[in-house]
């Protein structure tokens, strides 16, 4: 039998992966936005990750045999697919706890096409466990087909990492893992065929469930680490960015820099961990005091723009400030789980009008999700405040002291300007 892969879900990690596996198989990428659908059958990829050239090149227009990409929101399209891989989003809830939710819809839909022989692959990121105590009982339950008998699962976690062109899907090494030693060998023959940088083979679902949430976890303790040293060497009036330079010059020591920590995976994936070690009966001390602080820093920036208003004699109450910037990392269009949005709401609360500048993101999205406008466009006027928020390269070269008011501040969050800065993380 030939190998047809179903991709459920074409976002940023979806439809990199449905196209470079269109390469080599035939594939049918599903996604229940009808928009979604159409801009990508058109060639049009707008999260960016996909050049449009890339993406018409192994577009198919009907549902063949022959290799390439066909996109779909029908159901019917994906039931003659042997292979399924699941890649919708995983967030937390507004109480920070996991919502899996995408994750049991994507589920139900697989398994109403589920049949004999079928591989249903995972690669949402997850607490160890979900994938065969959450997701399967739900394809066993629809389909009638019993779990490592009548189908089968695995695991793949994504490391997608959006904006990035030169570490791409196929250049990042995979993690593969199958819910039978013989279907780990499957999963992972499947993913070394278009996966150049190689892959490992873990022993078990829940191992690579597992390794792929304390990737992220780490990252996240690290950036709170120097978050904290950022916040005690401002007390002590010296620069933290020097510091990290200093201290670099070590050879094992850990290029982390203090930031707002958002996006769909570092500000999110302790959470998952977390969930898992307390319904085990275990408290994770530093996992959550790092997310506690991490989630701290957008009030904080807030706090320190306000005292360099105050120092240089800004009304702050009436004031009006730009915020260049509102993704939650530069020069891509994602705003999923944004801190941004943090430093601009404790802003609000001292009464300062917020301009939001940001070339990258669609100010419909912004305003659906956030309740915040937004612009494309540079504002024609001057501002008592200017806060970097995101290093979109286009503000790099960006004449800032042409928004800037005579007495006007400059808050560098990314710390990545040069001069005239009055506060920097």
């Amino acid at each position: 039998m030939s190998t047809k892969i179903a991709i459920i879900g074409l976002g940023y990690v979806g439809l990199p992966l449905a196209r470079l596996f269109a390469t080599k198989f035939n594939v049918v990428g599903f996604d229940i936005n009808q928009n979604r659908i159409n801009e990508l059958n058109q060639g049009i990829d707008a999260t960016l990750e996909i050049e449009n050239e890339v993406l018409k090149a192994v577009l198919k227009e009907t549902n063949s045999e022959k290799n390439g990409l066909f996109c779909t929101n029908d159901l019917k399209e994906i039931e003659s697919c042997n292979y399924y891989i699941v890649t919708v989003p995983t967030p937390v809830d507004k109480h920070n706890k996991p919502d899996l939710t995408p994750l049991y819809r994507a589920s139900e839909t697989v398994a109403k096409v589920l049949k004999k022989g079928d591989i249903v692959i995972y690669e949402s990121t997850v607490y160890p466990g979900v994938t065969e105590e959450e997701c399967v009982p739900v394809l066993e339950k629809i389909s009638g087909l019993k779990f490592n008998v009548d189908f089968f699962a695995g695991y793949s976690p994504e490391r997608i990492n959006p904006g990035d062109k030169e570490h791409t899907v196929d250049k990042i090494l995979k993690v593969t893992a199958g819910s039978t030693p013989e279907i780990g060998i499957k999963v992972d023959d499947l993913y070394k065929t278009v996966i150049t940088a190689g892959t490992h083979l873990a022993p078990t679902i829940k191992v690579a469930e597992a390794a792929k949430v304390i990737e992220n976890s780490q990252r996240d303790i690290n950036i709170a680490f120097v978050n904290e040293l950022a916040k005690i060497f401002n007390l002590l009036d010296i620069n933290t960015h020097d510091v990290l330079e200093a201290a670099g010059t070590k050879w094992n020591f850990l290029p982390f820099k203090p930031g707002l920590v958002g996006g769909h995976c570092i500000g999110v994936d302790p959470y998952y961990l977390a969930q898992k070690a307390q319904e085990k009966g275990y408290h994770p001390e530093i996992i959550l005091a790092g997310r506690r602080l991490n989630d701290s820093m957008g009030e904080y920036v807030a706090s320190q723009v306000v005292k360099a208003m105050i120092k240089k004699g800004v009304t702050v109450n009436g004031a009006n400030l730009l915020m260049l910037g509102i993704t939650f990392k530069e020069n891509c269009p994602d705003v999923r789980n944004t801190k941004i949005v943090d430093v601009i709401s404790s802003l609000e609360e001292y009464g300062i009008k917020i301009t939001t500048y940001d070339p990258w993101a669609n100010p419909a999205e912004v305003q659906h999700e956030y309740k915040i406008k937004s612009t494309n466009e540079i504002p024609n006027e001057k501002f008592d405040a200017v806060v970097l928020g995101v290093s979109h390269k286009e503000f790099l070269n960006l004449d800032i002291p042409s928004l800037q008011k005579n007495n006007s501040v400059l808050y560098d969050v990314k710390g990545i300007l040069k001069n005239n800065v009055d506060g920097k993380l």
